[in-house]
């Protein structure tokens, strides 16, 4: 998923925005779906979208922040989720180098 939002330790960060990359992994029990083909029965990943999107609007300084914001809105919000794994990147970071991305990875379990 591709955000453009504001999060950053600089102020410039968090007024202009920066672009970023969200990485996520859930494993939920799909079993109940595989044989009724209804969405019902599984997670909407329309729903984990809006989810995501709904936590990168919310400016933090830190990724970590962001990141641990996002796993704890989805693990309470989707029952049916065994775990998580979260990784939100900022691209072109200004580190005062050329880099293409700065990354952080959360991992949680029920």
């Amino acid at each position: 998923m591709r955000f453009r939002a504001n999060h950053g330790c600089f102020e410039e960060e968090r007024k202009i925005g920066t672009d970023f990359v969200v990485d996520l992994k859930l494993k939920v029990d799909a079993s109940e779906a595989q044989e009724s083909d209804d969405i019902a029965t599984t997670v909407n990943y329309q729903e984990v979208y809006n989810c995501v999107a709904d936590e990168m609007k919310v400016p933090s300084h830190l990724l970590e922040h962001v990141a641990a914001r996002m796993v704890k809105s989805l693990m309470g919000r989707f029952e049916s989720v065994e775990w998580v794994s979260v990784k939100v990147s900022k691209l072109n970071p200004p580190l005062g180098g050329q880099l293409y991305a700065a990354s952080v990875t959360l991992f949680e379990r029920k």
